[in-house]
């Protein structure tokens, strides 16, 4: 047992047998129902599917990964690792230590979901293990569950090491290494020791991981679906901060109570955030991963929301509007805003199959350059043109630092293990999701920005699926243009 497991055991551990005895007596008999079908177990079935296809013949290993240690006794919220949740379906905080095993079959692979069942109630696990067992974190689904709900086997998680390493000298065995390290590190201590060579076990490994991730490019039905839930979500938090814009300034340290009225819908809505909110305001804005949220909101400032709702499929949202915490954007606000918001319509213009990914960053950033040279903030003897030339310019990159778009599914930068050119040089498909999110950034010391714009920044987000014949703003719902912010705060705060 490692030092963690001995900590979270110290409260059960003290106790004699006879009160264990005791304590494992009397309870009523359980439910014997099965859960529903999940309605992502077809879902995911079929991209166990396709999976399987790309690697014949191989025993394809997907852990969930395990509880993370906190503080002392008590662990993170556990969350499945991102290929696990893709091809099981499973969300939430489901199912810490468990692994999904494609075992090859003479007509494609058998899933087999190794996990920790439920303990008996006379078993010492019951009330004796405060990490696992039932009396101290409640129940776990049996193996007939599992098998119920996701429509595949089920098996303990004792007899998985030896079941896929069983004939690893004769069989290609691949994991996720990422997921769980320790589990990883076993595997690869039997592995090696049936002769395979170390160097070709991470390639092999790291070539799965990278098929799954760049699997999920194209959503499916339910995964659209998941982000359309996530999306509504997200509006009902960010319309239960604007109702409480006005009393930021009264309370101090707004920006954290931002913070927390969005985490409050978000945890209620659905699993919870799905990134930490940047709630930044005046010039915290202007720190474009500005997560500390400590600052103070006044009744001057614009509040750069950024933040999106997991639901408990965890899929999440990522959308960003910049609020006039007064209700009203003052002139110098609007000139920035309404420049941002034409990037951002040029950037969802772009957005449609054929089109390649980096042309829509490229159809935004052409607004944002033609902005700040109209202003001019581009250096003497710099055009747009100049600008936009990627080996000599960029100068318009002091204001606008960052890429437009990224994809957006089961993480808020999902795909991330897919090349430049499966990503930034790759043609939009109907299904792909990805953020359309330009920004301009005033730092308040910026002496090369117009006194009038320092301290100023704006981000206007939205998340946008790729339709047969051009796109889909899934957040359009949540008005972006200066004047229609301003209304939808009015009728917010109206109500």
């Amino acid at each position: 047992m490692s030092e963690e497991q001995k900590t979270a055991d110290n409260r059960a551990r003290q106790t004699t047998e006879e009160f264990r005895a005791f304590v494992q007596t009397g309870w009523a008999p359980r439910a014997d129902a099965r859960p529903r079908r999940s309605p992502a177990a077809p879902y995911a079935a079929a991209r166990r599917a396709t999976l399987s296809a790309a690697y014949p013949g191989e025993r394809l290993v997907i852990p969930a990964g395990g509880l993370k240690v906190r503080s002392n006794d008590t662990d993170y919220v556990f969350r499945p690792h991102t290929a696990f949740a893709y091809l099981t379906g499973l969300g939430a905080d489901r199912e810490p230590d468990a692994v999904l095993v494609l075992e090859p079959t003479a007509d494609g692979h058998e899933a087999i979901l190794f996990f920790r069942p439920l303990a008996a109630r006379d078993s010492d696990e019951f009330f004796g293990d405060a990490r696992y067992g039932e009396f101290w974190v409640g129940p776990r689904p049996s193996i007939e569950d599992v098998e119920a709900e996701l429509d595949l086997s089920g098996r303990h998680i004792d007899d998985f090491l030896d079941a896929v390493t069983k004939d690893a000298a004769e069989m290609i065995v691949r994991v996720v290494r990422d997921a769980d390290s320790a589990l990883t590190a076993q595997l690869d201590e039997r592995r090696v020791s049936e002769g395979r060579e170390q160097e070709q076990l991470q390639e092999a490994d790291d070539e799965l991981a990278h098929t799954i991730s760049t699997s999920r490019m194209v959503k499916d039905a339910f995964e659209i679906e998941q982000m359309r839930a996530a999306i509504a979500a997200t509006k009902v938090g960010f319309e239960a901060v604007i109702t409480d814009l006005p009393h930021l300034v009264a309370k101090g340290r707004g920006e954290r109570w931002v913070e927390g009225v969005f985490g409050l819908h978000a945890r209620h809505q659905g699993n919870g955030v799905g990134y930490d909110s940047i709630c930044a305001a005046g010039d915290h804005a202007n720190t474009l991963h500005w997560i500390k949220n400590t600052g103070d909101v006044t009744e001057e400032d614009l509040i750069l929301l950024d933040a999106g709702v997991e639901v408990d499929a965890l899929y999440t949202a990522d959308i960003t509007r910049t609020l006039p915490v007064s209700g009203t954007f003052t002139e110098d606000q609007r000139e920035v805003y309404d420049a941002v918001c034409a990037a951002q319509a040029a950037g969802i213009a772009a957005v449609k199959p054929g089109n390649k990914f980096s042309d829509v960053h490229a159809a935004a950033i052409r607004v944002i350059a033609e902005h700040l040279h109209a202003w001019g903030l581009l250096p003497e003897g710099i055009g747009v043109e100049e600008t936009l030339d990627k080996d000599h310019g960029q100068y318009h990159r002091r204001w606008m630092v960052h890429g437009t778009s990224h994809h957006l599914g089961l993480d808020v930068h999902d795909c991330s293990l897919a090349t430049r050119e499966e990503y930034m040089d790759a043609e939009l498909r109907p299904g792909m999701i990805l953020t359309v999110e330009p920004g301009l950034y005033f730092k308040a010391d910026d002496d090369l920005a117009p006194e009038r714009f320092r301290g100023i920044g704006v981000r206007i987000e939205d998340d946008v699926l790729v339709t047969e014949d051009g796109c889909e703003n899934l957040s359009a719902g949540m008005p972006r243009s200066s004047a229609e912010v301003e209304a939808w705060i009015h009728h917010i705060q109206s109500r």
